[in-house]
């Protein structure tokens, strides 16, 4: 099964925000703990942008969670979605 890329993007989004409100977190806040620029957050939860795996990675460890907790829950939302 192919999946949507914009599908994918808007689950990834859903999953990073929820992620950094339960953080505590504002975008910017997030954006500097990943050396990023302040607006790419937006993107990201937004669905504009998906994220490289390097930026996956840095932004789990900014959230101090697993980079595969991130993965498997935006799969959940995609099938559950």
């Amino acid at each position: 099964m192919r999946l949507n890329r914009s599908r994918v993007a808007l689950a990834f989004g859903e999953t990073l925000r929820s992620e950094r409100r339960r953080r505590g977190m504002s975008q910017e806040e997030l954006a500097e703990a990943c050396d990023m620029d302040r607006t790419y957050p937006s993107l990201l939860e937004r669905g504009q942008r998906t994220p490289t795996l390097t930026v996956l990675l840095d932004l789990a460890a900014a959230l101090e969670v697993p980079p595969e907790q991130l993965v498997i829950d935006t799969a959940v939302r995609i099938e559950d979605g």
